[in-house]
């Protein structure tokens, strides 16, 4: 039994790991217009190892085991389809794939696991091109790069497992009509192209960071996948740019707290009472190496300055040492290149801390942002922390509208315990 729950708790971690680079492989032989039949290769070779591996004993190399046994399904099915029209064979090594004599050699040097990080760039591309919807394509990431299934992909997002189907149908429609490839865009359009592979892959993190569409205030499974497929951006030569390095560094910081976030009971731990002797170093340190590998180009980034607003929190000693006023001026550097009621209601918490409540409420007076701030819990909320020492029952009037405003149970715990404390 103990073996048993061993191969599956593997399999499913594999699954994980492993299914969006062997998708992004099988997708190189098959066609982004046959992406359905890379997924299903994929699916049929973690159920034989489902099935073989509790007979025979998990292999010394389970993800080489994975990568062979996918790779001759789907030299089977070429040999059954080399002389129909399902697949393109007219470029480069493929069209060898067509002889029975050339074909195994070349599935293998196409299905080579040096070039497996490039594969996966390249399909990040074609999820992320520019006539599919945002939101379409993160979750054509999280599926065909991530290893999600739709259910889950449905959960972190709160829409209907249909509604995911849907959308899926719609993108791999758009692939199989527009014959789209997975390669890298040309010279003059990586910058642009990258910046919308970045942008979907912070989203991602964003969610997994502080999700908003789930019971789970962190999703851990978010925030390890959207921060390696950043990492495939960094070691890339052709997509070192400085605002990938910028996000990078981003993630590294936020993620360093990440431990000190939650207590043991589920309870969100402000950032005032967190312990910062759980905070990862290793990850700080990281952070400021790719913060300063990050320091080119003559163009400044929302990356670079909400990486640097990261940096103050973690180079704080305590949360009393923390140099807000550093943090206002990046906020004011943000707002200007990214001006939008979110960084503005970031901005005004910072004002709160830097001047305190009447500063606050005078720039909630004269902000041109009240009226979209008023659907989101956050501003409510912090209304509650501004009029906590001038007007307890206002400020409990505006934690309870933030408590019907949100989505998540760990935000509401945290809402009810300022009530209490009030």
């Amino acid at each position: 039994m103990n073996e048993s729950f061993n191969i599956k708790q593997l399999s499913e971690d594999l699954f994980r790991h492993e299914s969006g680079k062997m998708t992004a492989v099988l997708t190189k032989i098959f066609g982004t217009e046959n992406l359905d039949l890379s997924e299903d290769v994929v699916q049929e070779t973690f159920i034989s190892a489902m099935q073989i591996w509790p007979l025979k004993g998990i292999p010394d190399n389970p993800s080489a085991w994975l990568f062979r046994t996918a790779r001759n399904k789907a030299i089977d099915i070429l040999r059954r389809n080399k002389f129909t029209s399902r697949f393109d064979f007219s470029e480069g090594d493929k069209k060898l794939l067509q002889s029975g004599y050339t074909l195994t050699a070349i599935a293998e040097k196409i299905m080579n696991e040096e070039s497996i990080k490039d594969d996966q760039l390249r399909m990040m591309y074609a999820c992320c091109h520019n006539d599919i919807l945002q939101e379409n394509q993160i979750i054509l990431i999280l599926k065909t790069l991530c290893g999600f299934s739709t259910s889950e992909i449905a959960k972190a997002f709160l829409i209907s497992e249909e509604n995911v189907t849907k959308k899926l149908y719609r993108t791999k429609t758009f692939f199989r009509e527009k014959r789209i490839r997975p390669e890298f865009p040309p010279p003059g359009e990586i910058k642009t192209r990258s910046g919308a592979v970045l942008r979907a892959i912070y989203l991602i993190y964003n969610e997994g960071y502080n999700a908003t569409h789930n019971t789970e205030w962190i999703r851990k499974d978010l925030i390890d996948q959207s921060m390696y497929l950043c990492r495939l951006l960094v070691e890339n030569e052709k997509t070192q740019l400085p605002e990938v390095y910028a996000a990078m560094a981003l993630m590294c910081f936020h993620t360093s707290r990440m431990n000190s976030r939650i207590s043991e009971n589920g309870d969100i731990i402000l950032l005032a009472e967190q312990n910062r002797s759980k905070w990862n170093r290793q990850l700080i340190e990281e952070g400021n190496y790719f913060m300063n590998k990050a320091a080119f180009g003559d163009v400044i980034t929302t990356y670079h300055a909400e990486a640097a607003i990261a940096y103050e929190h973690c180079a704080a000693k305590s949360f009393e040492e923390t140099n807000w006023k550093n943090i206002l001026s990046y906020y004011d550097i943000l707002a200007a290149i990214n001006p939008g009621s979110i960084v503005f209601l970031h901005r005004l918490a910072v004002i709160y801390r830097v001047y305190g409540s009447n500063q606050a409420l005078k720039e909630i007076e004269n902000s041109p942002y009240q009226e979209e701030w008023e659907k989101n819990y956050l501003y409510y909320s912090l209304l509650g922390d501004i009029y906590t020492e001038i007007a307890p029952r206002v400020a409990e009037m505006n934690y309870r509208t933030a408590i019907e405003l949100t989505r998540s149970d760990a935000e509401k715990k945290l809402l009810h315990k300022k009530i209490a404390e009030l």
